[in-house]
């Protein structure tokens, strides 16, 4: 192996590494932009997940604090998924399936309280409704597998993963699956 590509090794095993550590180097879930995971998992596809938030929200704040804070929610979801972080009321453009979303109503004087609602944010409605935080999972074709609104605890998102990653869906309904689940968080 010549020194070029070492080098390129090297960095390559040095950016993955970092990804996936806080700044303090603790271990931490490997939060990347949309486009990031699309591009990600056209290369290795694995399932995405977007949690979609706002800074204003307390339950938002409650859940990286905690529930992506804990070892098994950060192994697992960096194992199983690409993971997405979406400000709902951000400014941010995002590119998806040919469109692009802004959000037109975006006010910088408001960027820690309740701002304009971007057009992505539409994603995470649930009957019509949004509320902070949503869960958004897609599968491998970026189809929406489902929005999953709520503050939620490691021991309570873990089934929820497991139902997605490990594609439970497609052979059992959430009902009879919650029922039967042992938890490991």
């Amino acid at each position: 192996m010549n020194y070029k590509n070492f080098a390129v090794l090297l960095l390559i095993f040095f950016s993955i590494g970092a990804s996936a550590q806080d700044a303090a180097g603790n271990a931490a879930i490997n939060w990347m932009s949309l486009e990031e995971a699309i591009a990600a998992q056209q290369k290795a596809p694995k399932k995405i997940l977007i949690d979609v938030y706002t800074n204003w929200c307390g339950p938002c704040r409650m859940m990286n604090n905690d529930t992506f804070q804990n070892d098994s929610v950060i192994a697992y979801v960096n194992k199983h998924f690409y993971a997405v972080k979406f400000n709902a009321e951000g400014n941010d453009t995002v590119e998806f399936r040919g469109r692009t979303f802004t959000n037109t109503n975006f006010d910088p004087a408001k960027v820690n309280s309740r701002n304009g609602t971007h057009e992505f944010a539409a994603i995470a409605a649930l009957q019509g409704r949004l509320s902070y935080p949503t869960i958004v999972y897609l599968d491998e074709n970026l189809d929406i597998l489902s929005p999953v609104p709520g503050y939620i605890k490691a021991p309570e998102i873990e089934p929820i993963l497991r139902f997605f990653a490990e594609n439970i869906y497609l052979t059992q309904k959430w009902e009879e699956y919650q029922s039967i689940f042992k938890g490991t968080f």
